[in-house]
Formats: structure tokens, C-alpha cells, sequence
């Protein structure tokens, strides 16, 4: 049996572990609202992108996006974590992206890694796939910008280097309860059914908006404002699901450190109670040994 000087010092260090489970909990919600207030942001702003390609490509011949080469030799942007305490994360997302690659009945080597979360490319490197590129994930939605440039900028290096000919990306998305599931999505070339679908829906007014830019620079720029778009879409979509993962973890966490604690407290009062009564007993056979001499 514990002495109630070790059972206290329990409680207290279980009860500093239950008011950090409570920060990283608050921390976790507070964030989830960040990313889906980045999430409606960049679907707006995604909106007028495709406005915009909408005009340019109405206004004349259609531009099909390339086709893959026969290599296809593809680009895999994967986005995981940098912290833990959020389940399975990162192995659902990483197993689903290794599962992906072997339906395509490819050597997985042949492919171009790029792993955005140094908790995904340490699993990614345990599966016996070594990444060729790898980043960590910003603080907070504020850096996510600069991060996508990033990535986008070395895919582009791999694309004029012609190391590459498609892109996409493996991301997980937040669902009810705070579960997640893994999703795949096509980032370059961009779907030719996507750019036909926009080249002949019909405009909302019967005034069609203007443009001075040389028609195919304008589309090679809305197109990469749209990758762009695609890849901060994805990362902010992870990330709200990966606090929410943490946020479900940690309050599993507080309720089992609440029983935890319940216990120790009921163990503590025995203890208290025990060494009260032993106290007394040696009290009253004090008083009776006296009384006898």
C-alpha cells in the first residue's frame, strides 16, 4: 500500500497532466475554427478563379491540359503532421497514398515523394519509401500560404526539369466525431472534363466581362493560381482534420484522468482514513498500557 505522501504527489502531477490535456484541447478547437474560416475564404477566392478561366476560355479555341507522358512518372504531395497525439493520422493518410501506388501496379520508387509533415515522412521512410522532398507545416494558418508557394515552386522545378509529367496530392479530410478519411486529388494536369465543363457553362449575366492579357498567358496564369488554390485548400483541410484528431484524443484523455483521478482520490481517503485509525489504536493501547501499570 502507498504512503499518502506518494498517493498525493500522484494527484498532483496526474491533475498537472489533466490541465495540459485541457490547454492542448482548447488549443485544438480554437485552430479547427482558424482552418475552416481559411477553408470558406479560399473556396471564394477559388470561385473567382474560376470566373476568370470561365471568360479566357469561352473567348476562343479550346486548350486542352496535357496529357501524362507514357512514363508517367507522377509527383506525390502528401500531407501529414508534424506533431502527434492525433491517432492514426498520419499512418491512415500514408497508407492510403502506398495503397494508391500499388493499384497502379507501379514500382513505388518511380514515383516523385514529397511529404509536408515531418510525422508522415518518418512513416512514409518506416514503409521503406524515402521522400525526395520534404517540409514542415506551418505554426498556424498565416504560414500555410507561404508553405504552398513552396511545394508549388519545387513541383514546378521537377515539371521544367521534366522529371515529372502529373502531380497529386493525398490529403485527409475532417469528418463528424472528429474522424477523418483520406482523399486523393488530381492536381496537374488539370482534368480536361474540368476545363470543358467551365469552357461551356453558360454565363450568369448576358454582359461578359473583358480582358487585354494575351489569352493563353492568362489561362497558364489563372491555371496556377488554381494549383495553387488546390494545394492551400488541401493543407488547410489536414490540418483542421489533424486538430481534430488531437482534439478527440485529448478529450478520451481528460475523461480517462478524470477516473484516474476519481481513483486516486477514493485511494487517497482509505489511506487518510487508515492511518487516522491506526493513530487512534495506538492512542487507546497507549492509554490502556498506562492504565494497567
Amino acid at each position: 500500500m502507498q504512503t499518502l505522501e506518494v498517493l498525493g504527489k500522484r494527484i498532483r502531477t496526474t491533475q498537472d497532466l489533466q490541465s495540459i490535456v485541457r490547454t492542448m484541447k482548447s488549443l485544438s478547437a480554437v485552430s479547427i475554427r482558424q482552418y475552416e474560416v481559411a477553408e470558406s475564404a479560399v473556396r471564394e477566392y477559388h470561385r473567382t478563379i474560376e470566373l476568370g478561366l470561365q471568360i479566357a476560355l469561352q473567348a476562343g479555341p479550346s486548350i486542352e491540359s496535357p496529357e501524362p507522358g507514357q512514363e508517367e512518372c507522377a509527383a506525390m504531395l502528401l500531407f501529414g503532421s508534424d506533431l502527434g497525439l492525433c491517432g492514426r493520422f498520419n499512418d491512415q493518410i500514408v497508407d492510403y497514398a502506398l495503397d494508391w501506388v500499388t493499384r497502379q501496379q507501379d514500382d513505388r520508387n518511380s514515383f516523385r515523394w514529397l511529404t509536408v509533415g515531418s510525422r508522415a515522412t518518418a512513416r512514409l521512410e518506416a514503409g521503406g519509401t524515402k521522400p525526395d522532398a520534404s517540409y514542415s507545416l506551418p505554426g498556424s494558418i498565416n504560414g500555410l500560404s507561404e508553405t504552398a508557394g513552396t511545394v508549388l515552386s519545387a513541383l514546378d522545378q521537377w515539371r521544367g526539369e521534366g522529371v515529372i509529367d502529373r502531380a497529386v496530392i493525398f490529403y485527409n479530410r475532417r469528418k463528424e466525431l472528429g474522424s477523418s478519411s483520406p482523399r486523393m486529388r488530381r492536381l496537374w494536369p488539370p482534368d480536361p472534363r474540368y476545363l470543358r465543363a467551365l469552357a461551356h457553362q453558360p454565363w450568369d449575366s448576358r454582359s461578359l466581362p473583358m480582358f487585354t492579357m494575351e489569352r493563353t498567358a492568362l489561362v497558364s496564369a489563372l491555371i496556377r493560381q488554381h494549383l495553387f488554390v488546390s494545394i492551400f485548400q488541401a493543407g488547410a483541410e489536414s490540418m483542421a482534420a489533424e486538430h481534430a484528431a488531437r482534439l478527440s484524443a485529448m478529450q478520451s484523455a481528460e475523461r480517462n484522468i478524470a477516473e484516474k483521478l476519481q481513483e486516486m482520490h477514493s485511494e487517497h481517503r482509505r489511506a487518510r482514513q487508515d492511518a487516522i485509525t491506526a493513530e487512534l489504536l495506538d492512542i487507546i493501547a497507549g492509554s490502556e498500557a498506562l492504565c494497567d501499570s
